[in-house]
């Protein structure tokens, strides 16, 4: 009994001095080859907030929060966090390899992990290549049944978090709603620039090597262009899966091609010029930061450039394949990342 009882009582002392909740988020973690000196947390207009990174790769802050996903860029780089208050989330990352090394734990964390997760069963189960193959009643039809497969893959994981959840469910029919008018988008794009017709022509874009380098120069070759700028998030996700593909195709009757239509936005310099040389001048430290392979260059005048206009580019990134004639094979053609790439280029015997 007296064991009991002391039992007991160490109990409720452990009870009594239980914490209450706190009314804050705690993040902190370590960044390898750090981007900049800081972080950026958001969460539309409602909330920002700049979290300092100290020179070793350190940082650790607190953050008075409504519970919900929020946006976090290290420079270019971004990523979604889930916070509430109370939380005490830990992330750690390489920025050499952002997508590949970061992780996050510490309390709260599953719920972060969670839109990994999410964000990986959502592109493993979209294969937007084999959409754009399908006419428009097996495209609605295939449309309705992604929605089922994705709603049946959140309610397995109600336990996460169910608001989160609920959230998640009722963005399906809006997301499909935007990737289906992005797949007729393309399917109307090969139809004004078919295959077979005489591309649109750069020439003379400044080349990151020295010089200038025009379309004429590669023919005889396939050219795969990739249309990009160092602001483009999406662009700067697929740089790791075109390195890959550079290197499988080394040798081969094959040009890579990168053009930045850099032109100076998010830079705040005091005039246009000056905000162009800025983003010029980014354009050549994420080339040699992320040892950017390929040929490297500059479009003229950015998204007016005759060759961005040609192909009808308003978005990006744009990736495009031109045979060695100059013909288009692909005005929009499969990106880096798609599983088939190798598979796709090597039926034209590349």
């Amino acid at each position: 009994m007296k064991k009991l009882l002391v039992c007991i009582a160490a109990l409720s002392i452990v009870a009594c001095k239980k914490e209450a909740p706190k009314d804050y988020a705690t993040i902190s973690g370590k960044i390898e080859n750090k981007n900049s000196d800081s972080l950026f947390v958001y969460q539309g207009r409602d909330f920002k907030r700049t979290i300092k990174v100290n020179e070793d790769g350190t940082f650790s802050d607190t953050l008075k929060v409504k519970s919900g996903v929020y946006g976090l860029y290290d420079g270019k780089e971004q990523t979604n966090i889930f916070l509430a208050n109370d939380m005490d989330i830990k992330m750690t990352l390489d920025t050499k390899a952002f997508d590949e090394t970061i992780a996050f734990s510490g309390k709260g964390a599953e719920k972060t992990n969670f839109l990994g997760e999410k964000l990986k069963f959502e592109e493993g189960l979209i294969d937007i290549e084999a959409l754009k193959s399908l006419d428009e009643t097996g495209l609605n039809s295939k449309m309705e049944s992604l929605k089922n497969e994705m709603i049946a893959f959140y309610d397995k994981n109600v336990s996460i978090d169910s608001t989160l959840i609920a959230q998640s469910k009722e963005q399906v029919s809006p997301m499909l709603d935007g990737l289906k008018g992005y797949v007729l988008g393309g399917i109307k794009l090969k139809q004004e620039l078919p295959a077979g017709t005489v591309s649109p022509t750069f020439e003379n874009y400044e080349n990151y090597k020295g010089g200038t380098v025009s379309l004429s120069d590669l023919k005889g070759k396939y050219v795969y262009v990739d249309v990009w700028a160092t602001w483009c998030g999406p662009c700067i996700g697929e740089i790791p899966a075109l390195q890959t593909l550079e290197k499988d195709y080394e040798g081969k009757n094959i040009a890579f091609v990168s053009i930045s239509t850099d032109d100076g936005r998010g830079y705040r310099a005091a005039s246009k010029e000056e905000s162009f040389k800025l983003s010029k001048e980014a354009w050549r430290k994420m080339i040699a930061e992320k040892e950017m392979s390929g040929i490297q260059l500059f479009a003229d005048k950015s998204f007016s450039s005759d060759f961005v206009t040609g192909y009808k580019i308003n978005s990006i990134p744009r990736f495009i394949l031109i045979d060695p004639n100059g013909n288009i094979v692909n005005a929009d053609a499969p990106r880096p990342s798609y599983p088939k790439i190798n598979e796709y280029l090597s039926s034209f015997g590349i």
